[in-house]
């Protein structure tokens, strides 16, 4: 089985991230849950990042690398939108990284260096329609590394799989991109 880290999407630990969570660890994966907001959680994705820009955006991916640091190297990087940040810095540049998992959105490669660690694995799930997805750099991403895999779901929503989040979950494609993840976590493990 895979550990995994997952890092929290603008709007926090929210109840449907911990669910996420909760269901790759039914399946009998090690999941982590950091709160990189530390405790606090919102209701609407500018007040989640205006709290993100407010601590800093290098500050999110720091809290992620010194939660890293106190687990094994050989993880996979699961980040969800904001969480991206830092699950895309680890996947890219800590030794033995197995792999990373990019929702809602993806950052440039350039970003990290430019070049995708040989046999870390890359998959990336994006709404088609969705204006904050990135969807761009995901692309360009999955072009790039060998082996990736990018899902496309119909749609404009952000935060798609997250049951928390009423306006923008869709409990179809989230049931897609859960089955896509537990498969992509059973190849790397």
């Amino acid at each position: 089985m895979a550990e995994v880290l997952l890092f929290h999407h603008a709007l926090g630990l929210t109840p449907g991230v911990r669910g996420f969570a909760d269901e790759l660890r039914a399946a009998g994966h090690t999941v982590h849950t950091p709160d990189l907001y530390e405790g606090r959680t919102f209701t609407d994705i500018p007040t989640g990042v205006d709290h993100a820009r407010s601590i800093g955006f290098e500050n999110v991916i720091a809290r992620g690398r010194d939660v890293a640091s106190l687990l094994r190297p050989n993880l996979v990087y699961l980040g969800m939108s904001l969480g991206v940040m830092p699950a895309q810095t680890l996947a890219m540049t800590r030794r033995g990284a197995k792999g990373g998992v990019f929702l809602y959105g993806c950052l440039p490669l350039s970003e990290f260096g430019g070049v995708w660690p040989a046999g870390v694995g890359l998959q990336i799930h994006v709404m088609e329609g969705d204006e904050d997805g990135d969807l761009e750099f995901a692309r360009q991403a999955a072009a790039t590394v060998d082996g990736s895999q990018l899902f496309l779901y119909p749609g404009d929503r952000h935060l798609f799989a997250d049951s928390s989040v009423p306006d923008q979950y869709d409990a179809g494609a989230a049931a897609l991109l859960t089955k896509r993840v537990l498969e992509f976590l059973e190849k790397v493990a």
